[in-house]
């Protein structure tokens, strides 16, 4: 099967590594030279330099021959234009397109964008999963508020580095979801102590953004 990724970000990265490692033929479409450079040392030829949601690159991708193109980009208008082009001028079988946020993904669905992947709803059904009996979460609020998800890598000179979850003063309507440990993904109560290297990914309302990411990261 031929697959072509458009967007080397995190998502896009660990998706080109796990359908290379399943025998898949892939391609993965890059428009930062920098990252274009890293992941050619990586993966080598199968990275491409250039704007995937332009025809002109994914003709040169083959995107005419490709079984399904999935749009991973931070930018949920590049994803859907990247979808609709595959579809209309390349006759692609399958589309699958990252949706940031969540409010846009009725729209994809309409505009013929075959599957749409929320991260968004994907960390709040972690939170339903792990803690459904908290009752500071209000989960019926932030499903149609307009969330943000933050990633943000702990320190040692985090505020938050060394202490139980618990223990944190967190904004208003905001949750640590997940924290990547190494290779292990923890899915955290307020017991869970935050270390030093952790990966932490936390939902909370765009205007608190800012507010989270400084006590979570020192600059």
């Amino acid at each position: 099967m031929y697959i072509i990724v458009v967007g080397g970000g995190k998502v896009g990265y660990y998706l080109t590594k796990t359908l290379l490692n399943e025998g898949h033929e892939v391609l993965l479409i890059e428009r930062d030279p920098d990252k274009v450079a890293v992941y050619a040392e990586r993966f080598g030829s199968v990275i491409l330099h250039g704007d995937g949601a332009e025809a002109a690159t994914l003709a040169v991708a083959g995107a005419a021959r490709a079984d399904v193109i999935i749009a991973v980009t931070g930018e949920d208008e590049d994803n859907l234009v990247v979808c609709q082009m595959a579809k209309q001028k390349f006759h692609t079988k399958r589309t699958i397109a990252r949706v940031n946020n969540p409010k846009n993904e009725q729209l994809f669905r309409l505009l013929g964008v075959d599957v749409t992947v929320s991260q968004t709803n994907h960390i709040l059904h972690l939170i339903e999963q792990a803690i459904p009996e908290r009752p500071f979460i209000h989960l019926l609020s932030l499903r149609h508020a307009d969330l943000a998800i933050i990633e943000a890598t702990i320190s040692e000179k985090s505020p938050v580095a060394n202490q139980a979850i618990e223990d944190i003063e967190l904004p208003v309507a905001c949750v640590i979801a997940a924290i990547a440990r190494g290779p292990e993904m923890i899915v955290p109560n307020g017991e869970t102590v935050i270390a030093p290297g952790d990966e932490i990914i936390a939902v909370t309302h765009r205007d608190q953004e800012d507010e989270l990411r400084r006590l979570l990261v020192v600059e």
